[in-house]
């Protein structure tokens, strides 16, 4: 920082340079100039033997109050068109330590003085000044308001010391003298020592810097194939040329959005929960009106706009344990054990969050299969947990065998504690349905290996084949008695997205979580109240999808043909799509028993396995990426899932309309 000798001796060479004899005067002749407006008494040279004083300087600079702090001082006169004077205002900016007089007062007042303005004429002699609203004073209005600007946004010391000097010279109009800016001006930038300008601050969060857990997290259902498939979408809007008029999104399993139609009872009682003036209204049935009352009573100010308890709001618990007991044959549900959550993935992740644990050889291990939903993996990889692959017996209809799951944790020992084992019934993405049988050896594996079972029952709805039947794995494991009853731990979970409702975008769901040790048990609603509740909303269409209309309501009529309608049309298409994949020589796909998707083997010649290895792609990617480009069919590569090493899938949700997944199955199979 200049002392503040230095910088007097540069103000002041600026003062004497201006005051000097030849200091050029304005030309008589002109519009007269208001000879009161200025309170320095001094009188400027005469010239030409006309009188006239000078405007008073626009900015000066002057040494602040604070020690090495330098000021300016604006002296922005308003006048009127008859050229009274309204007012003099002075504003002060600190360019160096903090402590002078605040700017902003100043430049507010500034900003006042300037907008007023009927003529503005910089703080030096001007040839000429000008009628009162000449172009030269205008443009010496935009000149100092420009460089007003230098010196209140400028981030160098050296441009604001220099416009601070500078300013008591006219932008536009260079004196006679021969240069444009005075010696002083020179001098000070001179002197003021420029801070060095800082390189580009480096970035918090990288690639390198972020959570590498969160890195290694992948999810092929929306992976790149979907946003390759949004590439194509945007050329096809910009009238871009493809062999196809749309792209068809068999990726996911997202019901409504492919043409599925809302269950209309459920549709009528979140309407009146959302907007309960319609409780008014003949339109709506009064079974629906005494379901939105019960539930909108249950919230806070009756309203589903307010928070529940972190458990979800407690009648719809109630109406999810009644739920499960009827279901379950009358197994009983005890409302306490019932969590309600932001669809069945929230509830999953949630009991794996309280899972996991240990470091090295005892860091937990979870028991998925191959194939699997991506969310297991996803969840695992996030919190960096050992996922532990057992495999699915394609050969048996994707039949889950025992023997596979001892393989998989003896082999899992070795690096890690297995102490989680997840299934998936109706199966995501392979569509089978678990017999009794299957869920009873399950069951007294995980009791016998000290696992926590986690059963995905999300698709318990979506059962087509008449040799198969839903069994809930609470239901198998009461009926298999207290030895394993009261001791085996089991989360299960279920959603509003799947079965007949489709309502994904409500993301409805809950969790039943048993045997749970009661300490562990307050340690989860502690880490549910981290995120306050689910959408209440998701919540008011949970308890419709276990609260029904019952026959003798009136809406049952309508409910019940409208969920026979969307099942028995799943149930077509189910078969249509299996019968139409085997009819192709190189495509291979198990009966659909269950769920909504079909996960067809197929068999890539070598000269394709070369390609794909050229384009660094998995061969089954490279398959898909090649049928969305020529077809617009988007489908997920069963690597996205897990496969035994040399096999290649892929998955495909038979969701679409009938004719629609015609067109589908026709273009795959061509």
């Amino acid at each position: 920082m200049p002392s503040k000798e230095t910088l007097q001796i540069a103000l002041n060479s600026q003062k004497a340079e201006r005051t000097a004899p030849g200091w050029p005067q304005p030309n008589s002749g002109r519009s007269p100039t208001l000879s009161t407006l200025s309170e320095d008494k001094e009188a400027a040279p005469s010239h030409s033997g006309s009188f006239r004083r000078p405007f008073p300087p626009l900015v000066r600079p002057r040494i602040g109050p604070a020690q090495g702090t330098l000021g300016l001082v604006v002296d922005p006169v308003r006048h009127t068109s008859s050229g009274s004077r309204l007012g003099n205002y002075k504003a002060q900016e600190s360019v160096g330590r903090p402590g002078a007089d605040s700017p902003a007062v100043g430049v507010r007042s500034l900003g006042a003085g300037l907008c007023g303005l009927g003529a503005l004429r910089c703080g030096c002699w001007c040839r000429s000044p000008g009628p009162v609203l000449s172009a030269r004073a205008s443009g010496a209005r935009r000149g100092v308001a420009r460089r007003w600007r230098q010196v209140f946004l400028g981030g160098r010391a050296m441009q604001r010391a220099a416009a601070l000097v500078r300013l008591g010279c006219c932008p536009r109009t260079p004196g006679p003298w021969g240069r444009s800016q005075s010696s002083a001006a020179a001098e000070a930038s001179a002197v003021l020592k420029v801070r060095p300008e800082r390189s580009r601050r480096e970035r918090i969060l990288t690639l390198e810097s972020m959570n590498p857990q969160v890195k290694a997290v992948e999810y092929a259902v929306r992976g790149p194939i979907v946003l390759k498939a949004g590439e194509i979408e945007l050329e096809l809007q910009r009238g871009i040329k493809k062999p196809f008029t749309e792209v068809i999104r068999a990726n996911i399993g997202d019901a409504q959005a492919m043409g599925q139609q809302p269950i209309t009872f459920l549709r009528q009682v979140m309407a009146l929960c959302t907007y309960p003036n319609l409780l008014d209204s003949p339109s709506f049935p009064e079974d629906a009106k005494k379901r939105a009352r019960r539930l909108l009573q249950a919230c806070g100010g009756n309203s589903l706009g307010s928070y529940s308890a972190s458990q979800g709001v407690n009648c719809i618990r109630e109406d999810v344990a009644a739920y499960i007991t009827r279901r379950d044959g009358g197994v009983p549900a005890d409302p306490d054990n019932i969590y309600l959550t932001t669809g069945a993935s929230d509830g999953i992740s949630t009991i794996l969050k309280i899972l996991v644990s240990g470091g090295g050889k005892s860091r937990t291990g979870v028991m998925i299969p191959i194939p699997q939903y991506p969310l297991y993996s996803a969840v695992i990889s996030e919190l960096d947990a050992i996922q532990v692959n057992y495999y699915l017996d394609e050969e048996n209809c994707w039949a889950l065998n025992v023997n596979e799951l001892r393989r998989a944790v003896q082999e899992a020992k070795d690096h890690c504690d297995p102490k989680v084992l997840c299934i998936i019934n109706p199966g995501n993405p392979t569509g089978q349905v678990q017999s009794r049988k299957c869920i009873e050896d399950v069951i007294h594996f995980a009791w016998e290996e000290k696992l926590f079972l986690m059963a995905d029952e999300v698709y318990q709805d979506n059962v087509y084949s008449p040799d198969c039947k839903f069994h809930s794995f609470k239901k198998v494991l009461y009926e298999m008695g207290p030895e394993y009853s009261s001791n085996v731990e089991l989360a299960s979970f279920h959603s509003t997205s799947k079965g007949y409702m489709g309502e994904c975008g409500y993301r409805g769901g809950y969790m039943e979580v048993i045997n749970l040790h009661p300490e562990i048990k307050g340690q989860l609603v502690k880490l549910l109240s981290v995120r306050l509740c689910p959408p209440v909303s998701g919540q008011a269409a949970m308890d419709i999808v276990v609260n029904p209309p019952v026959p003798g309501e009136e809406s049952f009529e309508l409910f019940h043909r409208e969920k026979e309608s969307v099942l028995g049309n799943l149930a077509k298409k189910a078969k249509l799509t299996e019968d139409l994949f085997n009819q192709v020589p190189g495509i291979h796909c198990n009966p659909l028993q269950g769920a909504m998707y079909a996960f067809p083997r197929i068999f890539i010649p070598s000269k394709a396995v070369e390609a794909a290895q050229a384009h660094k792609m998995a061969p089954d990617m490279f398959y898909c990426m090649k049928l969305l480009e020529e077809t617009g069919i988007c489908v997920v590569p069963g690597s996205g899932f897990g496969q035994r090493e040399g096999t290649y899938h892929f998955r495909m949700t038979i969701l679409p309309p009938v004719e629609k997944l015609k067109t589908v199955l026709q273009k795959v199979c061509t």
